[in-house]
């Protein structure tokens, strides 16, 4: 059997990945930070025998040890935080040094199949296009541009990292996954701050949403492309856009409003000026002003070609992952 190590196996879109796998008859090697995720993944997991290992992106400790009987890296490990940090640097060391370790070790130990998550974040800001075209999986953003946000440089910086490695050893196959907005129900209570903006449109504390589009796709596709990724020639060199749509937030917020009418779910959009005064006041706002008047979409359609499946519908998503947090409370 084809053995996998998943960095990060405790994430939200980790855990999916690792059912995915345990369901197509691969072993997994879950690494984890701490005790906490392990117990997090027994508790999902209770009859696999997993194997898990504890690395940390910071530090080289126990990188060579993981890789003994590994055949495919898996490498999903990257800082996503709620809000941007006071130092980018918080951001991007981790990313770009954890992939790098990643990577290092997998080729000491003669691995060669590697499947990276980055992000459209990697893509949908480059400053060689105009603002308003749609981008592909040709286009990067540039992690230095006045509008690029700490997030988005730390993955197109980790992504570039690797397919510069891969370039310097070309007998490493690489493909990398680069989800838009990822929705879906969380497998347990524990998944950090990848609903964060669901949350906020579902506890009223926003006047309004604004006035941008963004691609989103379902947690359960982004786990299927990593997996079928895996034994499908096709995609190795390829960069994959993860986007099962694209939508302007406002029509996002009326999906959950019309699931939720008794919530004060905000349905109209901000005037720019309004978004940037109000940003000064509710910093989840301020990340927002950065994208006013850009394009957001990323065309995602190769991916489904290539793996054989069909996108689970956007606002679909958005509803699993509203009817996961209410039935949890928030």
């Amino acid at each position: 059997m084809t053995t996998v190590l998943v960095t990060g196996a405790s994430g939200f879109i980790a855990k999916h990945i690792v059912r995915e796998l345990l369901e197509n008859d691969y072993t997994v090697c879950a690494s984890v930070r701490s005790q906490r995720g392990r117990d997090q993944l027994t508790a999902l997991f209770p009859d696999a025998q997993l194997t898990f290992v504890t690395l940390d992106l910071m530090k080289d400790d126990g990188w060579a040890e993981a890789f003994e009987g590994v055949d495919v890296l898996l490498h999903t490990a990257s800082p996503f935080p709620s809000e941007a940090p006071t130092d980018p640097e918080e951001l991007i060391r981790p990313a770009v040094d954890g992939t790098m370790r990643a990577l290092q070790a997998a080729h000491s130990a003669g691995v060669r199949r590697v499947v990276l998550t980055s992000s459209c974040a990697a893509i949908y800001k480059d400053k060689t296009k105009p603002k308003m075209a749609i981008s592909t999986r040709d286009n990067w953003t540039d992690p230095t541009g006045p509008d690029t946000a700490a997030y988005e440089a730390s993955k197109t910086l980790a992504e570039r990292a690797a397919w510069d490695f891969v370039a310097l050893h070309p007998e490493m196959k690489l493909t990398t996954i680069n989800p838009g907005g990822v929705f879906g129900p969380p497998m347990d209570e524990h998944f950090g701050a990848s609903l964060f903006y669901i949350e906020q449109f579902l506890s009223g504390g926003l006047p309004g949403v604004p006035h941008m589009n963004a691609p989103g796709v379902d947690v359960r596709d982004v786990a299927r492309m990593h997996v079928r990724a895996i034994d499908n020639e096709a995609t190795v060199g390829l960069r994959f856009p993860a986007v099962a749509g694209v939508e302007y937030l406002v029509d996002l917020t009326k999906t959950l409003k019309e699931a939720y009418p008794d919530h004060k779910i905000p349905t109209r959009e901000l005037p720019s000026w309004l978004l940037r005064f109000t940003s000064l006041f509710i910093p989840v706002l301020r990340a927002a002003t950065n994208d006013l008047g850009r394009n957001m979409a990323v065309v995602g359609t190769d991916a489904p070609e290539v793996m054989g499946f069909e996108y689970i519908p956007l606002h679909e998503s958005v509803r699993a992952s509203a009817q996961f947090l209410v039935e949890q409370g928030k």
